[in-house]
């Protein structure tokens, strides 16, 4: 009788310890998903800036008249950029969804930051999405119109207030994925410092969605923002995919 109790206590210290194996395992999957997708997500927004940038793109206090100019003269190039902002949009989803995953994996710690993220991933992804709607129905009227009237400048101006009120999204998804990825062991100290940093540039931009829309310099805070969300996400990628 002895012998088999013994035999079961083994039995059951095997178990927990091949259950345990395989949790760890899979958390190690998890992470390393993570990583890849995070990595990917951030160099598809690098290379979306990058069109922009290599092909001049206007800023939102610029003449209405080269505003016009630039859009109707690069519908080839934003072309790329826009369908670009579909794969960012998957990506972001993915991306907060599985560090959900990973850190309820991990005791839970860090749950209701990640909760966060994961509702401001979400309305960014649908502000982002606005934002690129309203920039495509500039160019389309670009292509159409002889010279830039009332409407188109509405068209602009509304694309200029979308993206100025995606900023707080995007400062909130920063925050969150930070202090969740933090508070579950993921990430060292700095980096959720340099997260939460990040994260204020785009929210204290957004405030000034009114000036902003008219082409104040407010907009590089949010820009300074994007850049830390894309570097911060390159950084943890690789933390991540290393383990």
């Amino acid at each position: 009788m002895k012998k088999q109790n013994q035999s079961e206590d083994k039995g059951i210290s095997m178990s927990k310890t091949t259950i345990e194996t395989v949790g760890k395992d899979n958390r190690e999957s998890v992470m390393k998903r993570a990583g890849f997708i995070a990595i990917l997500y951030a160099l598809s927004m690098l290379i979306q800036n990058a069109v922009f940038a290599v092909t001049g793109a206007p800023g939102y206090g610029d003449p209405i008249n080269l505003v016009y100019t630039y859009h109707a003269k690069n519908q080839g190039a934003l072309s790329i950029a826009f369908g670009l902002e579909m794969t960012n949009m998957v990506l972001l989803l993915f991306f907060i969804a599985t560090l959900h995953s990973l850190v309820k994996r991990r005791n839970g710690l860090g749950e209701d930051w990640s909760r966060l993220a994961m509702i401001a991933g979400s309305a960014l992804s649908v502000l982002f999405a606005l934002t690129i709607a309203s920039h495509i129905a500039v160019v389309l009227a670009a292509a159409v119109l002889s010279e830039p009237n009332t409407a188109f400048q509405m068209i602009w101006q509304l694309h200029a207030a979308t993206f100025a009120l995606s900023l707080p999204a995007l400062g909130l998804t920063f925050i969150g994925t930070a202090l969740a990825a933090h508070a579950s062991g993921l990430i060292k100290q700095w980096q959720k410092l340099f997260g939460i940093l990040g994260g204020i540039f785009p929210i204290l931009a957004g405030i000034g969605n009114l000036a902003i829309a008219g082409g104040s310099s407010i907009i590089y805070l949010g820009v300074m923002g994007l850049f830390m969300w894309i570097l911060w996400l390159l950084i943890i990628g690789v933390r991540f995919i290393r383990g």
